[in-house]
């Protein structure tokens, strides 16, 4: 048996680190070539690793949560298939036949060589009754029923006292509940009979709140719960909850108990990294343009209701793309790079003549920024569908490395949150980040009339070492003449 060793391989450029997020696999599971074996948080998205070997996994060399280095053994696995076959050496010695003691029959049928009574007379055979065996259901002999006049039941029944309802000094002491064991009509009472008294619409109450009516005070006349009642127990629980710890804690507590220390890793903390790198590596210039959209608007509803877009999500957004595309290609150098030279205080500026279009996606594990490959080549349904198909796999936490670099530019949709603008970080390597805020109709002054129009405000951040202050602005009129008309996209 040859035991094989799993290192954490390096899942994309550059990986120095990740961490386990889940085991798919346990010790003792068989496992073929190209099975999932786990889930690992790398610094940009969560990947599966499949496995390398086939075999039985012996053990998980690190825990879930941990963070390991690149080439750390993570699991190993025996080539030995759980299920093989023991080797006859090992096998345990099989149990000697004794021929003294009869074997038990299947489902109660006996040994043919014993009398049908087991030797006992008629009585249950010898080591107690066998399954299955037994007189049929229907050779039962019942005695006829006797049907007493009802008179006579009712005469001698006897007189059943009311239940007295609990006293709250009773239900605060937790008063146990009281067995009736007096005779009745069919022997004695063995179950409670001091079951709690309310009408349909109190016991609906009660549901919905979550409520048990047994430890409810009963004020009503007959004993029964009231809805009065229960409006009195919910607001002592409430009062009861108010008391107790809430997200601010209390103040009485230690000061470490009222602070949450969240360890900063995996996603977080490569956006940290990158984002106070970009900040103060490149210097940022930013400007801010309002934009009468209401033509996209209209266009984008036109799209919706198109056949060519059946099915497919359209937003301002898909517009806005087309936008940043076409703008770059009339304003190259905002689809660039600044590259320093090793060991010299030389640089270049790298102008890409191709588009990975970068869509900031606000997910459950934190900022990530997957990008488009090749957006310029795209028409408006493909770059559509490119964009639902970004959107659902950056959500699902499904993103994979490959996915998040080589972008060229940025855009950041603030405005699906409600915000207006904002100053965006350049995304590290890039120059340039278009951030585009809310549409909100608001007064616009037309052809000398106040109008109500769909109006946004962009804001754009760019590297001025490559980008200076007209080109970043012509850049950003482009843009907005698009999105004021989109028509121009024909041109």
């Amino acid at each position: 048996m040859t035991l094989n060793k799993f290192n954490l391989p390096d899942v994309g450029e550059g990986l120095t680190e990740a961490e386990i997020v889940s085991w798919k696999v346990k010790p003792g599971d068989a496992v073929a070539i190209n099975d999932v074996l786990c889930e690992i948080e790398t610094a940009k998205s969560i990947v599966e690793l499949p496995s390398p070997f086939a075999g039985t996994v012996t053990e998980l060399l690190v825990d879930e949560g941990v963070t390991v280095d690149v080439g750390t053994p993570i699991i190993s696995v025996s080539d030995q298939v759980s299920g093989d076959p023991t080797p006859a050496d090992v096998r345990a010695p099989e149990a000697p036949h004794s021929p003294d003691v009869p074997e038990q029959p299947l489902y109660g049928k006996l040994p043919e060589d014993e009398p049908a009574d087991g030797g006992a007379g008629g009585g249950a055979p010898a080591g107690g009754p066998l399954v299955g065996s037994g007189p049929k259901a229907d050779a039962v002999k019942r005695r006829p029923r006797k049907t007493a006049p009802a008179a006579a039941v009712t005469a001698n029944a006897p007189q059943v006292e009311p239940v007295q309802p609990r006293t709250p000094a009773a239900v605060s002491a937790g008063e146990t509940a009281v067995v009736d064991n007096r005779p009745t009509l069919g022997g004695t009472i063995t179950g409670l009979v001091n079951r709690v008294l309310a009408k349909p619409p109190v016991r609906k109450i009660a549901r919905d709140l979550g409520i048990d009516l047994a430890d409810v005070v009963a004020t009503g006349s007959r004993g029964e719960v009231t809805r009065e009642d229960l409006v009195s127990y919910q607001a002592q629980r409430d009062a009861e909850l108010d008391k107790a710890d809430g997200f601010w804690g209390k103040a009485g507590k230690p000061q470490d108990q009222r602070v949450e220390r969240i360890p900063v890793k995996g996603v977080r903390k490569a956006t940290a990294k990158a984002m106070v790198e970009s900040a103060f590596a490149a210097p940022h210039v930013s400007i801010f343009v309002d934009v009468d959209a209401s033509r996209t608007m209209e266009f984008v509803k036109r799209l919706k209701a198109s056949r060519d877009f059946e099915g497919i999500k359209v937003s301002p957004l898909l517009i806005l793309a087309k936008a940043v595309i076409w703008a770059a290609a009339r304003n190259p150098s905002v689809n660039a790079s600044w590259v320093d030279s090793e060991g010299s205080d030389t640089a270049e500026i790298h102008v890409k003549h191709f588009m990975n279009l970068g869509i900031a996606a606000a997910t459950p594990r934190g900022l990530m920024v997957p990008n488009i490959k090749n957006a310029q080549d795209l028409s408006l349904k493909e770059l559509a569908l490119a964009l639902n198909n970004l959107a659902t796999t950056a959500r699902a936490g499904k993103t994979q490395p490959a996915e998040m670099q080589g972008g060229t530019l940025t855009i950041t949709n603030i405005g699906a949150l409600g915000i207006d603008t904002g100053t965006p970080i350049i995304n590290p390597g890039e120059v340039a980040i278009v951030a585009f805020g809310t549409i909100k109709q608001k007064p616009w002054v037309l052809d000398g009339e106040v109008i109500p129009r769909w109006i946004t405000t962009l804001g754009g951040s760019f590297d001025h070492r490559v980008v200076d202050g007209d080109l970043s602005a012509r850049f950003m009129a482009d843009v907005a003449a698009i999105l004021e008309e989109p028509a121009l996209l024909l041109d």
